[in-house]
């Protein structure tokens, strides 16, 4: 009887979850966007909020929460009801976030992840004025001479910060670090060579590459980016190096397994709309697509990468 009722039990939970899900979504949705409106990664939510709007039936609202290195939009997460109806765009901040600051009042773990959706490579520049045509030449122009350049950064903590990092442990340079208040004022100065060179995103920095503005060495994802294909990779010189600017979603902690699915599976569709992909290239991105799990795997591979710069290098925030 005590088993009957067990199983009883677990098939009810089970066909409610699965009802819940059949009957998802049945409102608007709202992405908490944690970037500025503008930028790459807001282009994406919006871009992904229309066509998934048009999918899904109800309306997909972005809501724009920038500020602290996106922890505002993460709390705001943190607090939402696990309905499915408030997601927040993931991005490498919000890990890193989790590693540099163990005094937050919330868990970031407890996310739950729905879908990695693209990678934008970060890219390394430097102004013209650096005598350096390779990232071979950089080193040996940061070791005849150290801490004589400098590099800038999207500030403390930020990818570009810790990709920079990562070089001058592999490669043994000494360089020094000058940090902005987000990507725009760090490339205007390296542009204006008030400082010497850094890991930008790729997609902000190619229209100043191709002016010639800015001069590409090296990219950070696995293989060669298609927007430049004469740059080598990072990777190349250093077996392992990788340094992206990942693009996913995420739902509040406690999200149903099924809500988590349905919104993987709606995304994936997307990525499969004509047009979508080349829109995402044009931004500089790589699109993926991925299950819940496939995210959360991802995830976890980040920050143990992350993890390992932050300790190798003693990073810390102010």
């Amino acid at each position: 009887m005590v088993a009957r009722i067990v199983f009883a039990t677990a098939l009810a939970l089970s066909l409610s979850g699965h009802a819940h899900a059949q009957g998802y979504p049945s409102r608007p949705i709202k992405i908490l966007e944690a970037a500025a409106p503008g930028g790459g990664s807001d282009l994406q939510s919006r871009l992904f909020a229309e066509r998934l709007q048009a999918k899904l039936g109800q309306p997909v609202i972005v809501e724009n929460r920038p500020g602290a290195a996106g922890l505002i939009a993460a709390e705001a997460l943190s607090k939402a009801e696990p309905d499915g109806y408030t997601i927040l765009t993931a991005l490498p901040q919000m890990l890193i976030n989790k590693l540099l600051r163990p005094d937050l009042t919330f868990d970031i773990d407890a996310f739950v992840p729905v879908a990695l959706v693209t990678e934008i490579p970060n890219v390394l520049v430097v102004h013209p004025k650096v005598n350096a045509s390779s990232i071979q030449e950089l080193i040996a122009l940061a070791k005849a001479d150290p801490d004589r350049l400098n590099y800038a950064s999207q500030g403390m903590g930020s990818s570009g910060h810790l990709s920079a990092e990562l070089l001058k442990s592999l490669s043994g340079i000494k360089i020094v670090h000058v940090p902005f208040k987000g990507v725009g004022p760090a490339l205007v100065d390296l542009m204006a060579g008030r400082v010497d060179m850094s890991f930008a995103n790729l997609g902000a920095s190619i229209p100043h590459i191709r002016q010639g503005k800015l001069r590409a060495l090296a990219v950070g994802s696995e293989k060669r980016s298609a927007l430049l294909p004469d740059v080598p990779a990072v990777s190349e010189a250093f077996p392992g190096f990788s340094s992206v600017v990942w693009y996913g979603f995420v739902a509040p902690p406690k999200t149903r397994p099924e809500i988590a699915k349905a919104l993987s599976e709606a995304i994936a569709d997307v990525l499969k709309q004509p047009g979508v992909a080349k829109t995402l290239v044009e931004l500089g991105a790589i699109p993926h697509g991925s299950t819940p799990a496939e995210m959360g795997t991802y995830m976890k591979q980040e920050a143990e990468r992350w993890t390992k710069v932050i300790r190798a290098s003693g990073v810390k925030l102010d």
